[in-house]
């Protein structure tokens, strides 16, 4: 673990010189024929701690899907570590995915095992490792996040931002390269989310992780992350350091930093005038 009170990473760490490790191209994908992102480009280097910002339905927990391969763009690339992964078969998708830990927006621990089975879960899944190996794993896996003394408690035992951070030990008990965050801080009161938001930070750089982080949260993320994607529309909007996203005069990103109630995203959806609609009602009442 890195020392609490160190310096926030530099404006350019050196990981962004690096290659991508993961990469979309020219990505336009959907549901169904309802299209999300079009024609976006996100590289995530090497080592780097890369937030994804944006407004709700911005396509940003869209990203992590197509990075797991859960969904297949419509067209271009997603590759992982110069690999497309639209070319792996099942079993090579497989093991590319056991080369990523994701922790989902509320943890999702199984409620019916202990803290300790919960993080032995994928160890027994897809190690042949024997219990006794297993045990100081996944204690290792736990003193990292503070619970090694929460091993014997059941999830209905714990608190929500303790529950977050069992989440994160299962996470990093196979010891992946990428790590996808999908709102760890969502419903965490403040001493939680500052909790989660240095251990994201302290476990990327410790473990050598590459880190993609999905947020609403702009304090706690601007803090941690090396590079900021701001996702809206469709496609990449503005993106660059914390302090560049900060500094910014785009209005969508102004809004969005600033918390401002109106301005390139609206408060009423695109709708009729309120007058045409209410008359049209009439005229159908009365017909």
């Amino acid at each position: 673990m890195t020392d609490p009170s160190a310096p926030a990473p530099s404006a350019e760490p050196a990981a962004t010189a690096s290659k991508p490790f993961v990469e979309l191209r020219r990505v336009t994908c959907g549901y169904g024929e309802r299209v999300i992102l079009r024609d976006i480009d996100i590289a995530v280097p090497r080592g780097a701690v890369v937030a994804l910002m944006g407004t709700s339905g911005g396509g940003k927990t869209t990203v992590l899907r197509l990075i797991g391969r859960q969904l297949d763009p419509m067209s271009g690339q997603v590759l992982l570590d110069g690999t497309d992964l639209a070319t792996l078969d099942r079993e090579r998708l497989y093991a590319a995915r056991r080369r990523m830990g994701m922790l989902f927006q509320h943890g999702a621990l199984f409620t019916d095992l202990s803290v300790f089975d919960n993080v032995a879960f994928p160890l027994r899944e897809h190690t042949d490792l024997g219990e006794a190996m297993i045990r100081d794993l996944v204690l290792m896996k736990l003193n990292a996040v503070g619970l090694r003394g929460a091993r014997d408690l059941m999830p209905s035992q714990i608190s929500g931002g303790m529950s977050r951070r069992v989440a994160l030990a299962r996470a990093i008990a196979l010891d992946p390269e990428l790590m996808l965050y999908d709102e760890p801080f969502a419903g965490l009161d403040p001493i939680s989310m500052g909790v989660a938001a240095r251990l994201i930070r302290e476990l990327n750089d410790a473990l050598g992780l590459t880190s993609l982080v999905v947020s609403h949260d702009v304090e706690e993320t601007f803090l941690i992350a090396d590079h900021v994607v701001f996702l809206a529309n469709g496609g990449v909007v503005a993106q660059g350091t914390p302090a560049e996203m900060r500094a910014t005069d785009d209005p969508l990103v102004r809004q969005f930093v600033d918390a401002q109630p109106d301005g390139p995203v609206r408060f009423q959806h695109p709708a009729a005038a309120v007058a045409d609609d209410f008359r049209i009602d009439q005229r159908s009442a009365a017909a």
